[in-house]
């Protein structure tokens, strides 16, 4: 073997290392940023419950924010620096009003994680309580994370916003879009009434085609406004420059295949304007936009391309082609009188801009409140 080879032998074994032990410490270094972030939820958490137990102890809860709250945060910032203000053990304090109650101890594997002198110094809180204890709930997102969750005052709502951030590993950016643009709401009013208590419990799940719509689909990252004039083709080219924020929105399990997908049939061509694939559900999803309004033939077309990839392009064990209509305006008295009832298609309406959160609270309660009225009568003897 002459020498460039073997020159090129050791490269490749030395890249090859290289790539392996870079991986391990970029992990290293995540896995390292994580546990520091958790550590201090905890800290925030902690900090919060012994203020409000201090303060409990007072007899003018005003006085006590003006002076006590004051003097404490000068000497933790003489002693630690800055991040102990007087505006964030205010937020200490109220991170620990809301979360009091879902959190009752650190557990086993946390409390491993987290470093065991750090945990027994600030879980010291008494002898009733011990480590043995695994605790309703563990803070598993960062600070900034909890930061907008806070600020969330229906209980179900915040708890759906967590677990789906913990599931979906969402930035602070994404959590914050997805609170912004309503998505526990849209889900809950495009759902059965008794499936909504699963959305506070478990997120959302998805376990048939009906699971995946939200109604309106919200696009206000695309740039479009909703009084300029744009074609289907100016709106699908947005839709694929934002692809990653597009699959956020379209929510759990969507993966992406193609666009202006062709397909001939009798020698006459066919195109979906966007194909994903959805691997919870394990079936295709066909899009199609339409910036007019939606007719009966748009229905019979969606028709063709689901029977169409139910026939020749479904393999044995998929379940079967999910239609979907992205509509400017939704009519769903056309889809129903058009379509036989086990139709897998839908239409959605999308929305150019945020929706009005107070509006859809409005809704949800005023729904929430029918529900429970038919229920209980359906109860009384």
């Amino acid at each position: 073997m002459d020498n460039c080879n073997i020159d090129r032998k050791l490269d490749e074994r030395a890249e090859a290392l290289f790539a392996r032990i870079s991986l391990l410490i970029e992990t290293a270094r995540k896995n390292i940023a994580s546990t520091v972030n958790i550590t201090m939820v905890y800290a925030n958490f902690e900090t919060g419950k012994y203020i409000v137990e201090d303060e409990q102890q007072g007899a003018h809860r005003a006085e006590y924010g003006k002076s006590v709250l004051k003097q404490l945060s000068q000497k933790l910032i003489e002693k630690y620096g800055r991040g102990w203000s007087v505006e964030n053990l205010t937020l200490y304090r109220k991170f620990y009003l809301v979360y009091a109650d879902s959190v009752n101890m650190i557990d086993p594997i946390q409390k491993k994680s987290l470093g065991k002198d750090f945990v027994n110094t600030v879980y010291e809180i008494g002898k009733s309580e011990t480590f043995s204890q695994i605790s309703q709930k563990s803070f598993t997102l960062s600070w900034s994370h909890y930061l907008i969750l806070m600020r969330i005052e229906n209980p179900s709502e915040r708890s759906f916003y967590e677990i789906e951030c913990a599931q979906q590993q969402w930035s602070v950016r994404q959590l914050q879009r997805q609170v912004n643009s309503s998505l526990y709401e849209r889900l809950a009013l495009s759902r059965n009434k008794h499936e909504v208590v699963r959305l506070s419990k478990e997120g959302q799940t998805v376990e048939k085609s009906l699971d995946l719509i939200k109604n309106p689909l919200t696009l206000e990252f695309l740039g479009l406004k909703s009084e300029t004039a744009y074609s289907e083709s100016k709106l699908e080219t947005a839709i694929i420059d934002k692809l990653q924020d597009f699959l956020l929105e379209l929510g759990k399990g969507f993966l992406f295949e193609a666009r202006q997908k062709r397909f001939t049939f009798n020698e006459e061509h066919f195109f979906v304007d966007l194909v994903f694939y959805n691997r919870l559900l394990q079936c295709y999803c066909l899009i199609d936009l339409k910036i007019d309004k939606l007719t009966h033939q748009d229905l019979g077309q969606m028709q063709m391309y689901v029977n169409y990839y139910d026939r020749y392009v479904k393999q044995s064990f998929e379940k079967p082609t999910i239609g979907i209509l992205l509509c400017k305006e939704q009519n769903e008295a056309l889809v129903k009188l058009t379509l036989p009832d086990d139709a897998n298609i839908y239409a959605t309406q999308y929305a150019l801009y945020l929706p009005n959160k107070q509006l859809l609270q409005a809704k949800l309660n005023q729904w929430a409140e029918e529900f429970k009225a038919n229920h209980d009568e359906l109860e009384q003897p």
